[in-house]
């Protein structure tokens, strides 16, 4: 996956380019799909700096094996991101969990 076809995911699921995180809470690491978007006058990064954003995130989803994960959640979930409130998608990274959890 490359940050251009996570945005078409995200385009495609919700009308707009939202921006993407990723969290960990406790001992799981979650993709967090934001309310803020490119779209918005007040969004804080340019479309170029977005992409390389998404990017980044994606080289991690391809990195844990977590893509498919995102990609099946994205499509089943009825929620939608909103102020205050993201959607977040939690990632069963396996037996390599402890691999990528820093503390």
């Amino acid at each position: 996956m490359t940050g251009q076809e996570l945005r078409g995911i995200l385009r495609e699921k919700w009308g707009y380019s939202f921006d993407v995180q990723l969290r960990k809470v406790k001992d799981k690491i979650y993709v967090q799909v934001m309310w803020r978007y490119l779209e918005q006058a007040s969004f804080p990064l340019s479309e170029t700096e977005y992409l390389e954003h998404l990017d980044a995130v994606a080289n991690y989803l391809n990195a844990w094996g977590g893509v498919e994960q995102v990609k099946e959640f994205i499509v089943k979930t009825r929620e939608k991101p909103r102020l205050g409130k993201a959607v977040s998608i939690p990632l069963d990274l396996g037996e390599r969990a402890s691999e990528w959890i820093i503390d």
